[in-house]
């Protein structure tokens, strides 16, 4: 297969036609016969084809014979997500290919992912091919569109592709180009095997399975194998290809996509970035691997049934193997008990990660506010970080609060600027700059901190621009910051799972709604409850849960009324003990409603 082999990629905005686009090229190929072809066929999860994005990339191999010359040729693709939560994911596939499609829709253009995936893709020096697809639609801006990414790319407009992944109009000319324009793969079997891990996964029978590109040598079944990072060797049980499953064969050689079953059943023994070698040829230098990704966004996860804490372990230590963007640490609380304190990419990450725990283990979470990072300097000097509102000191106790800001780079029509601009004038932050894109569509670029934009905003946006905006961000820098916790009592007893850390000029309007929130979910009790909200040590907002009261008086018929009055007396008496000793139950349901508003 020297000179016959195409590795490449599709890259894209979430919802451009990525998966689509894979559907036909199946089709095209005869990869997956017609009675079992299905629309997103290689977005395996459940998740992915109800939410109708793809959240892991996902490799396949294809056979094509070329019309032009009859060759046959063997096309690895990488399938990858869009959404800028996994753009970790992206830059795996990226480092296994030496080609990307990328790929536009004809109705909404240039976005925020089209921009960060090319970088990524331009910065792995890879060959790029344009398509502008869902050119079948009325609404469809083919030509304006081919216009933005000539001008992007700096090539003439005849080089980009119209396409339909739906109606499958001018594929087989792109996949064609796929052969004509992206370099073949090097096939240097003579030298010592080398491959590097782009993802993985972990079977009951197999062990890990590597998910690995093949840059030199190759490897046989049952061939001793030698993992670098971790200096562990292992047979290599079974070997071969995606179809997009996993199909054994008796080898892979250089220049291949596939997977290599290592038998090793602890799941942090196989490091994504890693080089796989042979065990006779162990002392060959490393592949460059992948820079480790930073957790941005911090959310708890504690089980509904705190007996399955240890099962909840399992889960996230499973789901790391796959997604090693994913950290977590042990924590404990009081109403919560056992839970785990996890790092995420972005708060869509962490919403996938719980519903993928939910789903594919069972375990229902009552999951808390996402935060960011803090960097806390006490008045001893001493530096450290802070992840969660419990462990934000007192204010006295600190000489400074640092946070990250971010670069938000926003794209959006035109006609929906001044929507923007209302929207982030609730936010913290400066505008710096506003560019055109095209004669329809604006690049605007905000500086705001991390804690403004992390949890609802995203959704705010698509609402103001009727979902036609995309935004990306990146962090720049660590700036001082005026902060403060906000501490939630109830009944006198606080709260610390209710704490946040908040904007000290926003901290009574995010205090008086909490209260707020607590007073309609609580239930009532025999005295009255009161919620309080504070920060600084001061009490900045209150609400009361009014008690739940029983008509002692309705018995009596008539008669003195001093009567009546002995027993209201006795049953405010009462009411002021229960008030003393009573405590309150705050049920799971209530954090979790809390933590989701």
């Amino acid at each position: 297969m020297e000179g016959k082999i195409r590795n490449f990629c599709i890259i894209a905005h979430i919802d451009h036609g990525k998966s689509t686009l894979a559907d036909r090229f199946l089709e095209l190929t005869g990869t997956v016969e017609k009675r079992l072809m299905k629309e997103q066929f290689l977005d395996q999860m459940e998740l992915e084809r109800e939410k109708g994005i793809t959240i892991k990339l996902q490799p396949i191999r294809l056979t094509y014979k070329s019309p032009a010359d009859g060759q046959e040729y063997m096309l690895n693709l990488i399938d990858t997500p869009g959404h800028v939560d996994f753009s970790y994911e992206v830059s795996r596939s990226l480092a296994a290919v030496e080609g990307a499609i990328l790929l536009v829709d004809a109705t909404k253009g240039i976005q925020a992912q089209t921009l960060a995936n090319l970088k990524l893709a331009q910065k792995q020096h890879l060959v790029i091919i344009p398509a502008v697809n869902k050119v079948d639609l009325p609404f469809a801006r083919t030509d304006e569109v081919a216009k933005s990414i000539a001008e992007l790319l700096r090539i003439d407009e005849k080089e980009i592709f119209r396409i339909s992944g739906k109606t499958g109009f001018n594929v087989p000319h792109l996949l064609e180009a796929v052969v004509r324009q992206v370099p073949a793969a090097k096939v240097e079997t003579q030298l010592p095997m080398r491959a590097l891990i782009f993802d993985s996964r972990f079977d009951a029978f197999k062990g890990v399975v590597a998910y690995v590109r093949v840059m030199e040598g190759k490897v046989l079944a049952n061939e001793a194998i030698y993992l670098k990072a971790t200096n562990l060797q292992a047979p290599a049980k079974e070997v071969g290809y995606f179809t997009p499953k996993e199909k054994p064969t008796e080898s892979l050689k250089a220049g291949e996509i596939g997977y290599i079953a290592t038998g090793i059943k602890e799941p942090d023994r196989v490091r994504i970035g890693d080089t796989i070698t042979l065990s006779s040829a162990s002392d060959v230098k490393s592949l460059a691997g992948y820079a480790k990704p930073l957790p941005v966004v911090f959310v708890s996860f504690y089980p509904e049934d705190t007996d399955l804490f240890d099962s909840l372990k399992d889960a996230l230590w499973k789901l790391k193997l796959s997604d090693p963007s994913l950290e977590y640490e042990p924590e404990s609380h009081e109403a919560l008990g056992r839970g785990f304190r996890c790092g995420f990419l972005g708060v869509l990450h962490s919403e996938i990660i719980s519903e993928r725990i939910q789903r594919e283990y069972g375990i229902s979470l009552v999951i808390s506010r996402p935060s960011v990072e803090y960097e806390i300097r006490d008045i001893k000097g001493k530096q450290f970080s802070v992840k969660t509102a419990a462990d934000f000191p007192e204010a006295h106790l600190m000489q400074s609060v640092k946070e990250p800001w971010v670069w938000l780079e926003i794209i959006t029509p035109s006609s929906y600027f001044s929507n923007i601009i209302q929207l982030m004038a609730n936010y913290e932050g400066q505008q710096l700059e506003v560019n055109n894109l095209d004669d329809r569509t604006l690049i605007v670029l905000y500086e705001v901190p991390l804690r403004e934009i992390v949890v609802d905003f995203y959704d705010k946006l698509k609402s103001v621009t009727q979902g036609m905006a995309s935004m990306d961000y990146q962090i720049t820098e660590w700036r001082d910051a005026d902060l403060v916790k906000l501490e939630v009592l109830v009944a006198g007893e606080k709260e610390e799972a209710f704490s946040q850390i908040v904007s000290r000029e926003k901290a009574y309007r995010e205090g008086k709604a909490l209260a707020e929130k607590l007073k309609d979910l609580l239930p009532p009790q025999q005295f009255a409850v009161p919620i309080q909200a504070s920060a600084d040590g001061k009490v900045i907002a209150r609400e009361t849960i009014r008690a739940k009261r029983k008509d002692v008086t309705a018995p009596l018929y008539g008669g003195d009324v001093t009567r009546k009055r002995k027993l209201l007396d006795r049953q405010k008496k009462g009411k002021k003990e229960m008030a003393e000793k009573g405590k309150i139950h705050i049920p799971s349901r209530v954090y979790l409603e809390v933590f989701r508003a």
